[in-house]
């Protein structure tokens, strides 16, 4: 559900309330002021309690013009945050400070670290302030906490804005409802970046998201961003790639949480798919999720008790759990199969080792000669091994 601002594609709409456009009672709504941009200048959103503050001042004179008419004066603006320094969300701040110079000196204008060095210079010659922000930061807008994310990926200083108590993303270009940002190099735009911010927003839990441009999207925000971030994979591997070509392509860039997305795409389709059953349980072990990774193994194994790969992943999952002695059987088990594998006789050793059995563990060969170099220090560490070279290097 995506509702847009009054008079809906028309280039001449008024500011409205949140609250009355999305239909939810929430305190932030209830404050803040919503504009929806058009051509090249993107919505605007102004929280007014106390005073004013500004998410993305868009690239619209007539806005402010708009805003006052309402009787809200120039001074009554305090803060302004910029979600990234593209025009469209940056050129309203160069308006307000040409038509109201005298009264723009007091503002607060804040962004990120690595925003248009320009604008930076422009904003200090007429007396703001500036903030610089990194991602992580807990900042107040007119009364209300937002946590500031950095979400590089289509400009390298992107920023959104998370509200918690009401689990609201103010999005800027990073998340649109009904496309999607493409990298802008210029302005440090990457796409393995993007997929990075996409993982963070994933994390959060995220009801309604307020976009930069497009139409509000109230109570479906989590879809929106899976929807964002499946795009950024399909560009990656291709629009027409099945689930399990994908996950494979992925896999060889080393990209673990993509490959479990699409392996986890196509279990919907085929649950008993055994391929990606196990790139989804490398994928889990190779990501510190072994418990999970377990359950998947224990799938394969039902399937084939003697697969391999399988019996070893299972081993190295129950290792990461601190389960030494159990883990010892499932490289046995492996071992009955390839009797002479090194990978497997150097794990079984790690497993004799770490369960306190270094007498034992010393008299595997492979074990030994491993363990007089990188192998001691991995095991102080107690880490674990990589399971997707394993899987991706057969067949």
């Amino acid at each position: 559900m995506f509702i847009m601002g009054p008079d809906e594609g028309a280039e001449a709409v008024s500011w409205e309330s949140l609250a009355s456009l999305l239909n939810l009672p929430d305190p932030l709504f209830e404050k803040t002021l919503f504009l929806q941009g058009y051509e090249f200048s993107s919505n605007i959103y102004i929280v007014n309690n106390g005073y004013l503050s500004i998410i993305d001042p868009g690239n619209d004179y007539t806005a402010f013009m708009d805003l006052f008419a309402l009787g809200f004066k120039p001074p009554d603006i305090k803060k302004i945050f910029i979600t990234h320094g593209h025009i469209d969300h940056v050129g309203g701040t160069i308006e307000l400070f040409r038509g109201y110079p005298a009264e723009t000196k007091d503002l607060e204008i804040i962004l990120h670290e690595a925003g248009p060095q320009q604008f930076k210079e422009m904003a200090r010659g007429l007396g703001c302030r500036l903030t610089e922000v990194r991602g992580g930061e807990t900042i107040e807008l007119s009364g209300f906490e937002f946590e500031v994310i950095h979400t590089p990926g289509h400009t390298l200083d992107g920023l959104c804005l998370y509200h918690g108590p009401s689990r609201t993303l103010f999005s800027g270009d990073t998340v649109l409802p009904d496309a999607m940002a493409e990298p802008d190099q210029a302005a440090g735009g990457r796409l393995d970046h993007y997929l990075y911010a996409l993982r963070t927003l994933r994390k959060k839990d995220i009801d309604n998201v307020m976009p930069g441009h497009g139409g509000l999207v109230p109570k479906i925000g989590r879809l929106v961003v899976q929807d964002t971030y499946e795009g950024l994979i399909k560009k990656l591997v291709g629009l027409e790639t099945p689930w399990l070509e994908g996950a494979a392509t992925l896999a060889n860039k080393g990209l673990l949480e993509e490959t479990l997305f699409y392996s986890n795409k196509e279990l919907a389709e085929n649950p008993e798919n055994l391929r990606a059953l196990e790139f989804k349980a490398f994928c889990l072990n190779d990501l510190g999720r072994s418990h999970e990774a377990l359950e998947v193994f224990d799938k394969i194994l039902s399937q084939q008790s003697d697969h391999f790969h399988a019996l070893m992943g299972k081993g190295t999952a129950l290792m990461g759990l601190g389960q030494h002695e159990e883990s010892q059987k499932y490289f046995d088990k492996a071992l009955t199969i390839k009797p002479a594998d090194k990978e497997a006789l150097v794990y079984k050793g790690m497993a004799l080792y770490l369960a306190g059995r270094p007498e034992e563990a010393l008299e595997i060969e492979p074990f030994r000669q491993e363990f007089t170099g990188r192998l001691k220090q991995e095991l102080l560490k107690k880490s674990q091994p990589s399971g997707l070279s394993e899987i991706h290097g057969k067949n």
